[in-house]
């Protein structure tokens, strides 16, 4: 994961617009990478979810994958069908689309979250490392934009940020052995909603009964990179109430932006 810890003279994409000079890197034998920060900031996640649209748009030939991560491209080629120089020149032209592609949120996601005692075991000691009431903790969790900064490490599972600065608090020095799916977790400023019941050194602050991985469904990833979500808080007894119909996704609504 890129550093979130950064100041001016560790990153120059500190000080620049990330779009105008990003760092083009070979991976593997058949892929590039299109690095616009080691940092990671919201302007430099903003131009990795940018040019991923604006490669998949040009149709650029012999491209068999772009993938956004937290503030880098891969591009996957074809290496019977075309060669590494000529895609970084492909994409090399496409940066001019980028100074002026838009990256606002496509789609606004609210997400029920209950906040209680039972469902989130340590709230009350995340908050303290924020410098923060519990009651200030919640306020500012659900009154924050998110931006999904990347899905990965389980199936649609998304990586949620950026929280203000005082949130920049570590992980857990040991595992928690199990946290539910749909736990609401917190470290170095970003949320996490799980994809399943998992041991993590995030301490969990809430509970959804949000699936963000619908194997059964058209579009088993509800949530996209660059998608805006918002947390909302409900009691306890809502909370149970969405897990027991499995038909709502807990409760969670869309609205298209753009």
């Amino acid at each position: 994961m890129p550093d979130i810890h950064g100041g001016p003279g560790q990153d120059p994409s500190l000080t620049r617009d990330p779009r105008l000079d990003p760092t083009f890197c070979p991976l593997g034998i058949d892929g590039i990478l299109v690095r616009f920060s080691r940092v990671l900031t919201p302007q430099a996640n903003a131009a990795a979810h940018a040019f991923c649209d604006v490669i998949r748009g040009a149709n650029v030939p012999g491209v068999t994958e772009v993938a956004p991560s937290l503030t880098s491209v891969r591009v996957g080629f074809d290496p019977a069908a075309t060669d590494r120089p000529r895609v970084m020149g492909h994409l090399r032209g496409l940066l001019g689309d980028l100074q002026h592609a838009e990256t606002s949120p496509r789609r606004l996601w609210r997400i029920p979250v209950a906040f209680g005692p039972m469902h989130a075991p340590q709230l009350a000691e995340a908050a303290a490392l924020a410098g923060l009431t519990t009651q200030q903790a919640v306020a500012e969790i659900t009154a924050q934009q998110l931006r999904v900064l990347a899905i990965g490490f389980a199936p649609g599972q998304p990586y949620l940020g950026m929280m203000p600065p005082h949130w920049d608090i570590p992980r857990l020095s040991e595992l928690t052995p199990k946290v539910p799916r749909g736990a609401l977790v917190t470290a170095v400023r970003q949320l996490i909603i799980f994809a399943a019941d998992t041991p993590t050194g995030w301490r969990q602050i809430g509970q959804s009964a949000f699936s963000v991985w619908r194997p059964d469904s058209d579009t088993p990833f509800p949530l996209e990179p660059g998608d805006a979500v918002q947390c909302v808080a409900v009691s306890d007894d809502t909370l149970r109430g969405l897990r027991a119909n499995r038909d709502s996704n807990g409760g969670a609504t869309c609205d298209v932006l753009r």
